[in-house]
Order: structure tokens, then sequence, then C-alpha cells
């Protein structure tokens, strides 16, 4: 099939798809890059001190950036999202806001709007620009003892004017402070999780990153060797029970998760030049980087989605198939860094803890 625009095909032959995505295998094993990789894109975080939780901020620059969106979750917690449906007029976004706290985490996406407007930078109107500012929570009420501290507007503002261009940094910081996983065996057995991101870069300067924050109710998965790196542990809280067996066994007398309290928020992003159709099929197809490294993913009683940006600097031909399946990969990278550039809380063990033991 081919797409109106020159040089844009849909559908790549899959051999040679399969030989661009493969060949990119070794280079991310020594450096995972990461979501500013991608020009133009800075990235900020804010922690609250009281309490483990936090927000993380992607600025996408003065003229923004084509965006969209993909929700797989049953109980999301979002703002801005009707927005980012290709049918209606606003195509692109100023900012993107992952945050802790529930649905009163939504509010840091206010600090970001203000900090936008004292820069001059939104959709132009006759009166005033305004920021375009989307933005989804995940719920993390129940680490530490007070649930009454959560990101506000005051969190976005400080990510914000945190933002830079420079690594990106990972682990239990920004939304992903009070992230964890491996819900499944209930109290007192799951694990510390957080950001994570990552990139690819093609040897024509094509390049499609992710930045998640995981807060997910099954287990990670190592896609490269199949095995659990974080989640639910065993009885001596030491061990890894792999929930696959559980779930095969039918989940007896395991707790049920409950609604909105397990959730994986992400974006991918890309300098190809996309429209807000393709930039959500992006987001459709970089889900399967969730189900790679998540197991079970897309709950009924979580809010697993995706945003996507595309930057549109790269002047080569992009093929939407491969964007797509590179957004993927690159999507299940960050999900097991998020995993294993966490740090422990207290009587929440992270993987690099049940590492140490192990040794």
């Amino acid at each position: 099939m081919m797409d109106p625009r020159p040089g844009f095909v849909i559908g790549l032959p899959l051999l040679v798809l399969a030989t661009l995505v493969g060949a990119q295998f070794g280079a991310r094993a020594a450096d995972a890059g990461g979501l500013t990789d991608v020009a133009g894109l800075k990235v900020g975080h804010h922690t609250l001190e009281e309490r483990p939780t936090g927000c993380t901020v992607v600025l996408t620059g003065p003229d923004g950036a084509v965006a969209g969106v993909d929700i797989r979750g049953g109980a999301p917690g979002t703002r801005e999202i009707a927005l980012l449906d290709p049918v209606n007029h606003v195509q692109k976004a100023h900012a993107i806001v992952l945050s802790g706290g529930s649905a009163f985490g939504l509010d840091s996406a206010t600090g970001v709007v203000r900090y936008l407007e004292e820069n001059d930078i939104g959709y132009e109107t006759r009166v005033a620009r305004v920021p375009i500012v989307p933005a989804a929570i995940l719920f993390d009420l129940g680490i530490g003892d007070k649930p009454h501290i959560r990101p506000g507007a005051d969190c976005g503002y400080a990510a914000a004017k945190a933002a830079t261009d420079g690594p990106v940094a990972e682990g239990s910081i920004g939304a992903g402070a009070g992230a964890t996983v491996g819900k499944l065996g209930g109290s007192g057995r799951s694990m510390k999780a957080g950001i994570g991101t990552a990139s690819i870069t093609l040897p024509n300067g094509l390049v499609v990153a992710a930045m998640v924050a995981v807060n997910a109710v099954g287990d990670i998965i190592d896609p490269a060797t199949g095995k659990v790196v974080a989640g639910t542990l065993g009885e001596d809280g030491k061990t890894l029970v792999d929930v696959r067996t559980l779930v095969r066994a039918g989940l007896r007398r395991r707790p049920r998760p409950r609604s909105g309290e397990n959730t994986t928020i992400g974006v991918v992003a890309t300098n190809a030049n996309l429209t807000q159709v393709e930039a959500k099929k992006m987001a459709m197809m970089a889900h399967d980087g969730y189900a790679r490294a998540i197991s079970p993913s897309h709950l009924p009683s979580d809010g697993d989605l995706i945003f996507s940006l595309a930057t549109g600097t790269f002047e080569g031909d992009a093929d939407l198939t491969l964007v797509g399946a590179l957004a993927a990969e690159a999507m299940a990278d960050a999900i097991v860094r998020a995993a294993t550039q966490a740090t422990s809380l207290p009587g929440i063990p992270a993987a690099r803890d049940l590492e140490s033991e192990s040794r």
C-alpha cells in the first residue's frame, strides 16, 4: 500500500524489517539511550520528599510535536486525551505529563501549562498562546504512610523547569518514585519499579525512543531471555514467583487487583515526519512492548496507555511499519530498565537487591 507522500511506504517486506530491527539488538545492550535521543525533546523529573511520589514531564519545544495516544487499560486517569483524537483540530502537543498521585496527580499538568505560558509557548489564538499538555497518572497513594501527599501544580512546574535534553535519569524518580510491580501475591510480595527509557538509532539517522513509568500488577519479563527480572516474590521474600505459572494454574486464592491501582504509562517518540493518525498507530504498535515485557498487562483494573510524539526533523524516508516495530522494541527495553534501575523502599525490594543476594 502506497502513501500519497513521496518516499513514504506503508508496509515493509518482513525480511527487510526483521533485518533492520534485529541489527539494533547488540547496540542497545551496550547503550540503551533514552527519550532525549530524539532531538528537540527535553525531560524533567520532580520527586516529592514527604512521600515516594512525583511527576515527569516531556517538553516538545516551542513548535510542539505531532501527538497521539492509545489506551489499553480499563481504568485510565487522563487529561486532554480527547484533543489527541485525529478527527479533532489540534494536532500537536507542547508537553506530556506522567504523574503519580492517582487522579490528584493530574494537577501536575497545570504547573506545566503555567511554565509554558511564562515562556510564551502554546497554541496560537487571537488573544493568547494556549499550551497543549496531555497527562496521565498512576496510583501510588498506598506507598508510604501519607496518602494526602501527592504531586500538584508545583511538582509539574518544577519538573518542567528542570527539563533537559541530556541523559534521562531512571529508576525511583519522578512519576516512578512510588511505582511497584508484582502485586498478584498480595501484601508484602511486590517489588519496586520506576522510570525507564531506551532508544534505537538506525544508520540513516531515524530515531525511535521510549520512556515509561511502570506500576504494574504483573511481572517484568526480559524479552531477550524470557526471564522474570522483577515481580511477585515468593514467601521467603527473596525469590521470584513466575506469574505466568500462576495464571496457567487459575490464580487460585490470589487477590484481585483493585481498579486503577496498577498502571503503566509511557511515551514513544520519533524524529520521523508522521501525521497524527500515524502517530496514533505508532502508539498502538508500541503496546506490543508492554505485552512482551509485562505479564499480565492491559488489565480491566489498570490504566495502561502510551502517548506518541513525532518531531518531524528526520530528513529521510520513514516507513510506518518500521517505526512502529522499533517503538515496541524500545518500549520493551525501557520497561526492563524501569525495573533494573529502581531502588528499594522499606519492605519493597528492587531487582538489584535480589541480584546482590544471589552473588
